[in-house]
């Protein structure tokens, strides 16, 4: 017997086998939606402030967020404390695809059942940060690969299509494909 539908979601409860992802306010949404199309020259600046703690390990200061720390695990000389400045641009390409997704199928009313994303980046690690083997090659990622696990009801090929769509308006995709200006100076 399925539990019954929750009055906020519209979804089966989350301890039902097919519950769904709790959704997004889908007004929300549609406020994000139309402020974007009065302004579509807006610009936000996003800004973090990274403290050093010590060895390999940061804090990053985020808003008013407790502090998201980034550490190197011990292969790298860290403390294996939190994820490294690689992995963690991993997760935040990730959740900005998840995001993406999540928002885009209630824009267009499809229900998700699950939502996972597993990813893999190559990179050359002798580089050692620039002070080990410095000659010529790519520095960070040379690939990426992104697999989504996405159930909802909705065809296959409409869940191919969404996440075509998000990669294409995804900020952190965009952000690892194509070149960004930066500029790196003491204060």
């Amino acid at each position: 017997m399925s539990e019954p539908a929750t009055a906020l979601t519209g979804c089966l409860a989350p301890t039902a086998p097919t519950a769904c992802l709790a959704p997004i306010s889908k007004d929300g949404l549609n406020a994000l939606i139309e402020k974007g199309k009065e302004n579509p020259q807006a610009i936000k600046t996003l800004s973090c402030k990274t403290v050093a703690e010590g060895r390999f390990r940061h804090a990053n200061y985020i808003r008013d967020l407790p502090a998201y720390i980034v550490d190197e695990p011990p292969g790298l000389l860290g403390d294996d404390t939190a994820p490294n400045p690689s992995e963690a641009s991993l997760a935040a390409l990730g959740s900005c695809i998840a995001v993406g997704l999540h928002a885009n199928a209630i824009a267009r009313g499809i229900t998700i059942q699950k939502l996972e994303l597993q990813l893999e980046g190559d990179l050359n690690i002798t580089a050692v940060w620039g002070t080990g083997d410095v000659s010529e090659k790519p520095v960070g990622f040379t690939d990426v690969r992104i697999k989504v696990d996405m159930e909802a009801d909705c065809p296959q090929e409409e869940i191919d299509a969404l996440i075509e769509h998000v990669s294409k308006w995804s900020p952190v995709f965009n952000t690892f494909s194509r070149p960004v200006n930066m500029i790196a100076e003491s204060v």
